[in-house]
This record gives C-alpha cells, structure tokens and sequence, in this order.
C-alpha cells in the first residue's frame, strides 16, 4: 500500500470509516450531544426539545453526472439522499440548508431547475430549504444539512441476537441503472430513473420507530455494505437470506445483458435508499416491510450462511 508524502497515510488508504474514525478521536463532546458522530444522524438536544442532523456531499462526476441527469432529477435526489439520513433514524426532515458551488459559466436555469426538483423532493414530508451558501467551484458541488425530528431515533448499534432483519422500499433498481448508463445504455428506463431519482420509502423509518425497530440505517453503499455498519456498530452477526428477494424485471434485464446475476445488484447497489432494520422475532413487521435475515453471537455479514464474494457495497477512494 503506497503512502503520500513524508510516508503519511493518505486518505484514500484509511478509507470513509477509517478517515471518520480518526476525526472522531479529535472532536469533542458535551452534554447537548445525544448521538454523535457514526450514525445516520447526529441527535443533539436544545434549549426547547432536540433535533437531529445530517450533512452531505454531492460532487459532480462523482455522485451525478450532468450528460446522464437534468438539473430537476439531480436537485430530487441531492434532497432525497438528505432526507433519507433522517428517515433512518425513525424520524421525519423539517428543513434542509444548501452549500452549492458552481463554474462561473453555468447557466442561472440550471441552478434554478436544481432548486426547484429539490424543493418538490422535500415537499414529501413536508420540509423546505431553508438556507445555505454558494460559491465558485470548478465543478458542481452540493452540500447538504438536513435537520428533522424524531420521537424515538433508532440507531445502528441496537441490533441483539434472535433479531430479524427486514428491510422497506425498493433495492437493485438503481445499481442496475448505474450500470446500465456506465456502458452506454438509456434503457431498462425504470432502473435508469431509479439512478436518477430515487424513491425512499419515507413513511417506514417512523412506523419502523414506532413497531421498537432495534437498529436501522438507509442504503446507500449497498445492502451488504450498510448491513455491515449496524454488524459492527451492534457487535452482532447477520446472515442474509438471497431466496428472500424478489428481483425486479428491470434488474433481470440488466442482469442478463451484462452477464451477471441480477441479485449482485439487489445485494451491493446503492442509491435506491431503501431502509434496512432489525426487530424483535415477536414484533409484527410494519406494512411494507418484508424479513431477509436474522441477527446472531458473532461478527460480520454472510449470505446464505456464507461470506459474500466480492465488494460489499460502494466504497469512496476505490
């Protein structure tokens, strides 16, 4: 593994997590901190009541890319992958802030048109933009803070053993769009729109809070990969059950176009934000969500009671 100058690690060696962890040893904390840094949201009480809040960041050619998405399809989804953070912590977004750079040369219609796919993205629960910054950029960057409430957050680290695990809303579309744009393709279309604006089931993070969901988080890097986090987080094991899943038509498509079996994409896609917790084997699942697995003594992430071959999920800096 090469190192950047002086013999340093670079941040692409020490990877997300392990980059987040070291930030982690060199921040502070205090009373008003009720979940910190690691989870999908940060839980921080005020002076009447609480508020969670997530932040992130979209870079151009990176997270979109303007010959593959209009303005309006990526202003829904920068707002999507915001308020899909608070709807993993069992809770609903009440208001976003944007950071946004931009070339002197983009057209004010993009900026607008990305504002206006935002703001009708946020309509779905309700929430608004309610501030931000802009500032020149060589490429298109969105920062986001979402901030929103919940009654109970649910985090990532409450998975026990003899928990089930389930998940809501839909998974493998947009891995199998993702796919499909990179070699050229517009079609499958639902998987190409589910790349381009994806669907959170926005209504199961509460009932999930609601049913005494155990852990959850959001998937974004892919099942597996997000899985892994409340593995480790809970200090549990979850095996994943593959005969579990029903692959969408789309996904089969893609699948068989490109020699690969459609269900890498339902285990390893991100982007479609579905949601993915742990109950109680004596709770009765919500409406809408379906079980895949089971928590057990132990560590890491298995399908079909084996460890899975190849990547996980997405990873940044690889």
């Amino acid at each position: 593994m090469d190192s950047g100058a002086g013999g340093e690690p670079t941040v692409g060696e020490v990877g997300e997590f392990g980059l987040i962890e070291l930030i982690r040893k060199g921040i502070g904390t205090s009373k008003n901190v009720l979940i910190g840094p690691g989870d999908d949201a940060a839980h921080l009480a005020t002076a009447d009541g609480n508020v969670l809040v997530s932040t992130d960041l979209l870079v151009e050619n990176r997270h979109f890319r303007r010959d593959w998405s209009s303005p309006y399809e990526i202003g829904r989804k920068a707002a999507a992958c915001n308020l899909s953070d608070i709807n993993a912590m069992g809770g609903v977004a009440t208001g976003l802030t944007i950071g946004f750079g931009a070339p002197a040369d983009l057209p004010v219609s993009w900026a607008v048109e990305m504002v206006r796919g935002f703001e009708e993205e946020c309509s779905k629960v309700g929430a608004h933009i309610i501030g931000g910054d802009v500032t020149a950029s060589d490429l298109i960057v969105l920062a986001v803070t979402a901030l929103g409430d919940a009654i109970r957050p649910v985090r990532r680290d409450g998975a026990l053993p003899g928990d089930v695990v389930a998940f809501a809303g839909q998974l493998g579309l947009a891995g199998a769009g993702f796919a499909a744009l990179s070699r050229g393709f517009r079609s499958p279309r639902a998987a190409v729109d589910a790349h381009r604006i994806p669907s959170p089931p926005y209504a199961a993070g509460p009932q999930a809070a609601n049913a005494g969901a155990t852990a959850m988080t959001d998937v974004s890097d892919g099942l597996l990969a997000d899985l892994g986090h409340i593995a480790e987080s809970s200090g549990v094991a979850i095996d994943v059950t593959s005969s579990a899943f029903t692959l969408p038509e789309p996904v089969v498509t893609v699948g068989e176009a490109l020699g690969t079996d459609g269900t890498a994409f339902i285990l390893t896609g991100g982007d479609d934000y579905a949601l993915v917790a742990t109950f109680s084997s004596e709770t009765t699942l919500p409406k809408g969500w379906t079980q895949i697995g089971v928590v057990s003594d132990g560590s890491g992430v298995t399908v079909d009671g084996k460890p899975y071959e190849g990547p996980a999920g997405h990873q940044h800096w690889r």
